[in-house]
């Protein structure tokens, strides 16, 4: 465990992940058997071509309208568009622990995000009363790489207007703490079921009763 910053150290900050850290599990497995199953269409099938093209709203190069009726055509799936994407979103399962959490970082801590995310799901997370605590927003789909490019971490830096080497990135995949570790951040690799473990680190790291 980092141990806690002496008074000459600079304030330090973070910066979370969202899919894996502020959901539960993984949205995209979530919303493609709930996609399926609404569909009348075979999980696998849909699974299939949501990956194989999923990069392709990540990097912002598709719409989701344009997403969705590429993965109908593909998976046999047959679903209006609005409904598709109602169905998308509802399938986001929050991981309340981690909301709570970002609600009791103080003012001085500055809090970003970097995730690879999607047309519509960035603009919907963008909108919630809870997103108004990030200083910083970083979207796979509106700067066009996606993690761990390390144009990625290079974007959340400059948004976060503080070095890398003061904020600590908070992400559920191993290969993206890797990456924001050789850009210089403090990396915390996450799991909702260790998330008491978790609340320790990072104040320990913040330097900070949270």
């Amino acid at each position: 465990m980092t141990n806690l910053p002496d008074s000459t150290t600079q304030q330090r900050h973070v910066a979370f992940d969202w899919g894996g850290v502020f959901t539960i599990g993984t949205f995209d497995g979530r919303s493609t058997g709930n996609v399926a199953e609404r569909a009348g269409a075979d999980v696998e099938r849909v699974r299939e071509s949501y990956f194989r093209h999923v990069r392709q709203l990540e990097v912002g190069a598709w719409t989701l309208p344009q997403f969705w009726d590429t993965v109908q055509q593909e998976s046999g799936a047959a679903l209006p568009y609005a409904d598709f994407e109602a169905l998308y979103l509802a399938s986001i399962h929050d991981n309340a622990p981690m909301y709570a959490l970002l609600s009791r970082l103080p003012a001085a801590v500055r809090v970003g995000l970097l995730s690879n995310n999607y047309p519509v799901v960035s603009e919907h997370l963008r909108a919630r009363p809870e997103f108004a605590r990030f200083d910083a927003l970083v979207f796979s789909n509106e700067i066009g790489v996606k993690k761990p490019d390390p144009q990625s971490f290079a974007a959340l830096e400059e948004a976060m207007q503080r070095p890398a080497a003061e904020v600590a990135f908070v992400d559920d995949v191993a290969e993206n703490i890797a990456a924001a570790q050789a850009s210089g951040f403090h990396g915390l690799l996450y799991h909702h079921d260790h998330h008491a473990e978790f609340e320790a680190e990072l104040s320990s790291w913040l330097g900070l009763a949270l």
